[in-house]
């Protein structure tokens, strides 16, 4: 087991938040694997590499603001057999990259295999530089793409659990990271993670929350909330949105008559829509509530601000859903 994963580092990563986080883990995972390669589009700081680019040089590539190029090398490194970790805000290692992410590692998929992409504050928290910066459409964008691995880590240290199974991994893997400092912790210790299996965080008989990453979290919480209302919530962490853990869905949907998904972003095409494709060919599946962004933008804010005016809080996760039952 990775022994970075330890209780006095899942608090510390609490406490800086997931890009200094990320940074951390990478480090580690090059000190230890002198194949991993990190390639940065102008985020040394933002996402906490100085310390790796000081002390594994070769281990790391500055390309500036030239994402796509930052592909086209990921994927050159892949085929020689590197394990790459590619990284910068998630719009600009999501929608600018777009044609290339698909032709380089979706349809080269030999390309394309053990790369992991890092998208940096996905979801609300760069509210205050507005919507240019923040990113509610990631999802929505890369799922399309054959062969492509989505994983949406729900704290800090999930995050180093999808990052040390990401660069083993044989398809492409987006690692879609949210929050910001003093992250909510989830998991306080070491635990199993698997691409593509979802973890039920809690039982429940009425509805069944399934949420991905800061709003599992926030799930958890809502869940409590309506515990104080005599509503039983199951929570589920749905870490992985492609491919989606379909045996989850299916329990979810025999075990409760309301199936709630939450997450950091659009409904039009995220992780709803995943749940709602699979939930489609089931007979007789109950109704489902769907959590997110509402399919538009507004005022730029700060990241409580953002999150209480599209309903992303605990509060008013509870209210929706006892409203529907």
């Amino acid at each position: 087991m990775f022994s970075i994963i330890t209780e006095a580092n899942i608090k510390l990563w609490s406490r800086i938040g997931p890009r200094p986080a990320f940074g951390f883990v990478a480090s580690e995972l090059v000190s230890r694997n002198s194949d991993i390669v990190v390639i940065s589009a102008d985020v040394v700081s933002s996402g906490g590499l100085e310390p790796l680019r000081r002390k594994y040089p070769e281990n790391f590539i500055e390309v500036g603001i030239a994402e796509q190029n930052m592909i086209g090398i990921a994927a050159g490194l892949a085929s020689e057999n590197f394990r790459v970790i590619t990284t910068t805000f998630a719009p600009f290692q999501t929608m600018r990259c777009c044609e290339q992410i698909r032709v380089n590692l979706g349809y080269m998929n030999k390309c394309g295999r053990r790369i992991c992409m890092v998208g940096l504050a996905g979801g609300l928290v760069l509210g205050t530089q507005g919507f240019t910066h923040c990113c509610f459409e990631d999802v929505a964008v890369l799922r399309g793409i054959p062969n492509l691995t989505i994983v949406s880590p729900a704290d800090c240290c999930e995050l180093a659990k999808a990052l040390i199974t990401a660069v083993d991994y044989l398809n492409p893997v987006y690692v879609r990271l949210t929050g910001g400092i003093r992250n909510p912790v989830v998991y306080s210790a070491d635990y199993n993670f698997e691409i593509g299996k979802s973890i039920r965080l809690r039982a429940g008989e009425d509805v069944t929350i399934i949420a991905c990453g800061t709003m599992v979290y926030a799930a958890l919480e809502a869940a409590k909330i309506l515990e104080t209302n005599s509503i039983s919530a199951a929570v589920v962490n749905m870490h992985t949105i492609k491919p989606i853990d379909k045996e989850a869905i299916e329990f979810a949907c025999k075990k409760t008559r309301l199936i709630v998904t939450v997450e950091e972003h659009n409904i039009i095409g995220g992780l709803g829509s995943a749940v709602a494709e699979h939930k489609a060919t089931l007979p007789n599946s109950p109704a489902q509530l769907f959590i997110g962004i509402p399919d538009s933008f507004c005022k730029p804010g700060d990241y409580q601000y953002l999150l209480k005016n599209f309903g992303l809080t605990p509060e008013s996760i509870a209210t929706k859903i006892r409203t529907t039952l």
